[in-house]
Parts: C-alpha cells; structure tokens; sequence
C-alpha cells in the first residue's frame, strides 16, 4: 500500500480509503439487519490489507454502518488507522449537532473521530446555520475536548460554491466526487489543495458503473479492468490524497488494495487517449448532450438530460450493463418523481430550449429501445 500526507494535517494516509456505504447490511423479513458481522470482517480485512483510512456515517446501511465499523476496529491499535464520520447540517441546534456526535463515539466504540465532516454542506446550509454559532462552535469544542482531531466537510454543491467553503478557513480537509466520467470538481480539489486541505474523492469507481467492462477504456489505458483504469485515472490527479472506494466484498478490497499497490496513475497520453477515443464515440453517436439541464422543466417529470448520460455510457463507452441498471431505478425510490423515456407525451416543450438543438424526443425513443429492453 502507498501511503501519503494527507494535506497539513500530519496523517499520513493509504491512498486507497474503505467507504463503508455499501457494506452488505440488510433489513431482513423480520425488520432485523443481517450482515453486520460480514461487514465487520471486511472492515477488519481492509485495515489488514493496510487500508487506514475508514469512512462512515450516522446512517449509512440502515443506521448499522457505524456499529459494524466499530466491530470491525476492534483490538486494532487505535493510532494506526483514521476514522471519518458524518453529521447532517439540517439545523442551527449545537446541541442536537453535539448528540448525534456522542451518538457516533457510541456506536463506533471510540475515544475520538479524526475526521469529523459536516456532511452534505453547502454553501448555502454554512451560511444559514454555521456562520457564527450552533454546529460549527459545537465541533470547535469538541476538537478542543480532542474527541474531533480535525473539523472536515462533504459536499455535493457547486464547485464555486464548495471553493467557497474552502475559503472560510475552518476546514482541515473535505470529500467531493471526482471521477473519468465527472470532472467538474477538478477546480476545488485543486484550490483546497493549495490551501493545505486534505482531499478525498468520493465515487472514484462512479457509483459501481466504472467497475463494468469498458473495452474503450481498456483499449486505451491497458489496465487488467475497468475498475483498476478508474482509480488509477484518481490518482493521476496530484490534488486528490485519498479515493474513497464503497467496497462490499472481500475480494473487492484485494483488487482495489492491489492496484493502489503496484498500479502507476494514468499517464497524461492515456487520459488523453480516453478522452479523444470518448469525444469520436459522441460524434458517431449524434447525441451531443452536455447536461445543461436547460431541458429540466419537463411537465411529465421525464429525466432527460440524465437518461442521455446513462445512453452515453452505452454507446460511448460501453458500460451496458451498469446503464440498463441505472435507467431502471428512474421512477422509483429516490429517484420516483424522475422518470424513464416511455413517460414521454412528446409535447415537445423541451427541444427548443436545448442549446444543442437535439431532436429529444426521437432521442428519447432511441434511448428507452437500448435500455429499457
């Protein structure tokens, strides 16, 4: 394993992070979760392997990921490896920010956490609830007491605004998505970079769709998977520290721990190789969406500039099978009020406002045949 400083921080970290999201914890038939145990035994395997950076939160996996890491650390001396936890900014109450804090020592059986991110902050949530009192004096305190070693952020905003954040000065590091097929964070990365901040990227495998055979990839890369392509493509990166991969199984953390072992980053001529094979794959494909979102308002609710992602992941890159999976999941759980091509009334409202003057509807039509057959 290649260990690196981890921003000013003084941790020197894997460049591999165990991202406890995923672990196998289910809710059986009789409301009880099954799986904490497997789970703890693949956070113990990880740590084995020399991963020592773990990430969780209050209520990854059915509220159970915490418990599972906290069996799963222990007996391990506790300085040889970093936890990072989570807590919602979802109100201005520093007591109730102070509670679920104990509440993740608890369920963690530790002393201390030491990243404690504010999680999912944006730039607006800062401003309304952390400016000045609440949660943010809240974890001052607590880093006093030492049972926060560094006060951290996640964030899914804007790269302008996460730079933003960054520029407040409270933060020793936070945790973006970064990955070849979503970039735009590339900017903030590399201002908190400059300004000492640790750096972690979540999603380097982008959400599991980069761990299915792309012989595009392959072709350009010659890595032994898509996966390894992947998070070498991270590490490539010199302002990313730490790719935070969500690894459910055994034998994903020793594939995962052996390329961030052996593997060399990407070259600049493979990336570069990607992304112009990518770019003649789109202009056979016709399909020159960017993801303005300028078609968003649609009256039936149809996902459209997201379904023309997941037909790109098809016809341009190859990733099939994780792009049929992804299309299917639109109108339900989450995503239910984002739906699939066949909720299409063919208004045609949308076309005019695509900058790309992209015949949607016939696109759509096209889309929903490759995926949702």
């Amino acid at each position: 394993m290649i260990y690196i400083d981890f921003g000013n921080t003084g941790a020197k970290v894997s460049r591999l992070g165990l991202g406890a999201m995923r672990l196998p914890i289910r809710i059986d038939e009789h409301k009880q979760a099954t799986g904490i145990e497997e789970s703890a035994a693949i956070v113990r395997h990880a740590l084995d392997k020399g991963i020592n950076y773990i990430d969780t939160a209050l209520y990854y996996v059915e509220h159970k990921s915490e418990i599972a890491v906290g069996m799963g650390i222990k007996g391990v001396p506790r300085e040889s490896f970093y936890l990072s936890t989570k807590n919602p900014t979802h109100s201005a109450c520093g007591s109730c920010f102070r509670l679920r804090l104990e509440l993740s020592l608890a369920k963690l059986q530790t002393p201390y956490i030491d990243f404690y991110h504010f999680w999912g902050l944006t730039w607006e949530r800062y401003q309304t609830y952390l400016a000045d009192d609440g949660p943010l004096a809240a974890a001052r305190k607590a880093k006093d007491e030492g049972i926060i070693k560094h006060i951290s952020f996640s964030s899914h905003d804007t790269p302008d605004n996460v730079i933003k954040l960054i520029d407040t000065g409270g933060f020793e590091s936070m945790l973006v998505q970064y990955n070849l097929l979503d970039r735009s964070h590339a900017s903030s990365l590399a201002h908190a970079h400059s300004k000492g901040m640790g750096t972690v990227v979540m999603g380097p495998v982008a959400g599991g769709r980069l761990g299915t055979k792309s012989e595009m990839i392959l072709r350009a890369t010659g890595a032994s998977s898509t996966a390894e392509a992947a998070l070498r493509f991270v590490w490539a990166n010199p302002n990313v520290n730490i790719a935070l991969s969500g690894m459910s199984t055994i034998e994903q953390i020793d594939e995962n721990a052996a390329t961030a072992s052996r593997a060399e980053p990407l070259s600049n001529e493979e990336i570069q190789r990607i992304d112009a094979l990518a770019e003649e794959n789109k202009a056979m494909l016709d399909l020159p969406c960017t993801g303005c979102g300028y078609c968003r308002e649609c009256p039936e609710n149809v996902a459209i500039s997201m379904i023309f992602q997941y037909y790109q992941l098809h016809e341009v890159f190859g990733i099939t099978e994780a792009a049929k999976k992804s299309y299917a999941y639109l109108g339900t759980g989450w995503a239910k009020n984002m739906k699939p091509a066949s909720c299409c009334k063919e208004c045609g409202q949308c076309e005019p406002k695509c900058p790309q003057k992209i015949s949607i509807r016939e696109k759509l039509k096209t889309a929903h045949e490759i995926l949702g057959g």
